[in-house]
């Protein structure tokens, strides 16, 4: 990475307000603040995103899997992408897979299941109203064990708490400049994660956090 792309990471971070609450552990899954930077393009056919830590180390990355040709077409000339199945590839630094999230079809509101890389479910996130502040509550097993809340009716920024509602972790967008705002589709977010969390959890968190504007806002841009 060059200084100038460093240097843009560490001003994302400063911008948000984030800071780190524990030492990180160089992972998706340990560090204190995750950088969510979407891929620029004019066109979006499939949502790809980089995620550094707060110094702008790569810790992995988010990439829409499973698309035909014909599915990035209609996606290019209408807006009915965003009713269909998307699903989300996480990798780690090295590329290597370690979590998949599905959104299936849904016509007002989301359901994003999360799974390990053996298919098994580690849970869900289950969005709960379609207008107003948006809420989607982290399922595992039946159980709540959180819940994601959008802090106005955009749903821009997100708080993430626990099952005894003490936020445990911040979702913030950051403003990447009105030329790229308004003329291409990437969007920005510093994750700041308040405490070492234990699983479920922890990979919910970080599951929303990564894919909250794929899977959560795809149908763009506040209403889930």
């Amino acid at each position: 990475m060059d200084e100038q792309q460093r240097d843009r990471i560490q001003n994302q971070v400063a911008k948000s307000g984030a800071g780190g609450a524990f030492r990180g552990g160089g992972t998706l899954f340990t560090e204190p603040i995750l950088v969510v930077n979407q891929k620029t393009k004019i066109i979006e056919l499939t949502n790809e995103y980089t995620v550094f830590d707060a110094d702008g180390n790569r810790l992995g990355g988010v990439r829409q899997v499973g698309q035909s040709t014909a599915r990035k077409l209609l996606r290019a000339v209408t807006s009915v992408d965003q009713f269909l199945t998307h699903r989300l590839e996480v990798t780690d630094a090295n590329g290597t897979p370690v979590m998949a999230v599905t959104r299936p079809a849904k016509i007002l509101k989301s359901t994003v299941v999360v799974e390990n890389t053996s298919g098994g479910e580690l849970g869900r996130i289950i969005q709960e109203n379609a207008v107003g502040k948006i809420r989607f509550r982290m399922e595992s097993g039946g159980v709540v064990v959180g819940m994601l809340k959008a802090e106005n009716w955009r749903a821009w920024n997100f708080a993430i708490t626990d099952a005894s509602e003490q936020e445990v972790a911040r979702i913030t967008k950051t403003f990447e400049g009105i030329a790229r705002t308004l003329f291409t589709t990437a969007d920005h977010y510093v994750v700041h994660v308040h405490r070492q969390l234990q699983e479920p959890l922890r990979s919910l968190v970080v599951a929303a956090a990564l894919c909250v504007d794929t899977a959560l806002k795809q149908d763009s841009r506040g209403l889930g």
